[in-house]
C-alpha cells in the first residue's frame, strides 16, 4: 500500500518523535521538512534521513506532499493550518487547535469547504493507559460516570526551560499548555462538555528563569497561572480540573473518574501508558488492572497515523478538528467564565472518539 508522504514544518523540540514516527509506521513517509531557519531543517533532515529540506512555500508548494504536519509555536498555530488546507493538503498539528476561538473555527470551515481532514494532538489519549481506561469505562466496570478530578500542577517550566516565556503570553499558561491532555482524555472517557465556570488568577506577576544556561533572567506573565474549573458533561457528570504553575508540590492524583459503581484512576494523561487502578463497589481497595492495549510507549504521531488510516477506510480519525475545538472552546470558556463570574455554555459539541482497536498494527 503507498504511503501517505508527509512533511513536518517546525522542527525544534517536539519534532523528533515525529520523525520517528515516520520509521516506525509503513502508511506514512516523511519526505520534506521545513522551517522558518532553512539550515536547522537541512540538520534536522540529515539527522533523520529525510530527502528533502525547504522553506515553508516550497513545503507547501510539492506536489508530493499528502499531508503536512504542523509543529509552529501555539500562536502560529491557525495561520499554518490554513496554509496547509488552502494548499490541497490534509493538516495535523500540536496542541491547541488554535489560541484564539474565531481561528479555530476558519480552520474547521477551511477543511470543511476543502474536503480535507484536520487533526490535532494531544494523541495520548490513544495510547495503552486511558486506551485500557476506556475498554473498563465501556463495559461498565465502574457504572455510570457521574464526576471526575483532574489536576495538573507544578511550580511552572522555568524550572527546566531556558526560554519559557511564550509559555507565560496569552494563549499559554497552564491551561492551554497542559488542559489539552487533561480534557481530551475526559472527553474521551465522558463525552462532550454542556458548560463550565471558573476561577483563575496571576499569582506571580514577574517570573526568574531557574534553569542553569539562564539563571537569574526576570519575564513579565501575562495570562493566569492557577485556574481552577467546574465541567458540567452533556451527561450530567460533574468534573473539577485544576491547572496551575503557582504551587510547590502536590500529591493529587492526576485524574480520577467516579462512577455509580466503582472509581478509575486514570494515569498521566501526558504519557501513553499506565498504570491504571479501579475500585469497584464492595472492594476495600484499589487494585491495578493490566493495559489491555499497546502503544504504551512515548507515540507521539499515533493521531497522525490513525488519521492516515482512517483517510484510507473513509472513516472519521480519532484525534480530529472537532475535538480539538471543543478543547479549545471548553479552555476559553473556563477563563471568560472567572473574568464575568458566571456559566460559559459551550457552542460546539464532540462526538466521544471510538475506542483504538486492541490489534491496532500489532
Amino acid at each position: 500500500m503507498k504511503p501517505f508522504k508527509v512533511g513536518i514544518i517546525g522542527v525544534g523540540n517536539i519534532s523528533p518523535i515525529y520523525f520517528e514516527a515516520g520509521r516506525k509506521f509503513d502508511i506514512i513517509e516523511i519526505a520534506a521538512c521545513a522551517d522558518m531557519d532553512v539550515q536547522r531543517a537541512a540538520a534536522r533532515a540529515q539527522e533523520f534521513g529525510i530527502p528533502k529540506a525547504c522553506s515553508v512555500e516550497e513545503l507547501l508548494a510539492d506536489p508530493e506532499i499528502d499531508m503536512v504536519v504542523n509543529l509552529t509555536i501555539p500562536n502560529a498555530h491557525a495561520d499554518i493550518h490554513l496554509k496547509i488546507l488552502e494548499a490541497g493538503k490534509h493538516a495535523y498539528g500540536e496542541k491547541p487547535l488554535a489560541t484564539l476561538l474565531e481561528d479555530g473555527r476558519l480552520v474547521l470551515a477551511k477543511a470543511e469547504e476543502k474536503g480535507l481532514r484536520i487533526g490535532s494532538a494531544p494523541d495520548t489519549f490513544l495510547g495503552g493507559g486511558i486506551q485500557t481506561c476506556r475498554k473498563l469505562v465501556d463495559e461498565g466496570w465502574i457504572g455510570e460516570p457521574i464526576a471526575a478530578t483532574a489536576f495538573m500542577m507544578y511550580h511552572g517550566p522555568e524550572i527546566f526551560h531556558p526560554n519559557p516565556d511564550f509559555l507565560y503570553q496569552k494563549g499559554a499558561g497552564p491551561l492551554f499548555d497542559m488542559g489539552p491532555y487533561y480534557l481530551t482524555a475526559l472527553i474521551n472517557l465522558i463525552g462532550p462538555i454542556r458548560r463550565v465556570t471558573g476561577s483563575a488568577r496571576i499569582t506571580f506577576p514577574e517570573r526568574t528563569v531557574t534553569n542553569p544556561s539562564n539563571y537569574g533572567r526576570k519575564f513579565p506573565v501575562e495570562t493566569p497561572t492557577h485556574i481552577a474549573g467546574v465541567l458540567d458533561f452533556e451527561n450530567g457528570a460533574v468534573a473539577t480540573l485544576i491547572t496551575s504553575f503557582d504551587v510547590w508540590g502536590t500529591k493529587t492524583p492526576y485524574i480520577e473518574v467516579h462512577g455509580t459503581e466503582g472509581t478509575l484512576l486514570v494515569p498521566d494523561p501526558n504519557t501513553f501508558g499506565g498504570p491504571v487502578y479501579i475500585k469497584r463497589y464492595g472492594h476495600t481497595d484499589f487494585a491495578e488492572v493490566p493495559l489491555t492495549h499497546g502503544y504504551t510507549e512515548n507515540s507521539r504521531g499515533l493521531g497522525l497515523v490513525d488519521m492516515a488510516y482512517s483517510i484510507r477506510e473513509g472513516v472519521p480519525h480519532k484525534a480530529n478538528g472537532e475535538l480539538a475545538y471543543h478543547v479549545l472552546e471548553a479552555m476559553h470558556g473556563i477563563l471568560q467564565a472567572s473574568q464575568e463570574g458566571k456559566h460559559y455554555e459551550l457552542t460546539s459539541t464532540c462526538a466521544k472518539p471510538a475506542p483504538l482497536p486492541m490489534n491496532f498494527l500489532r
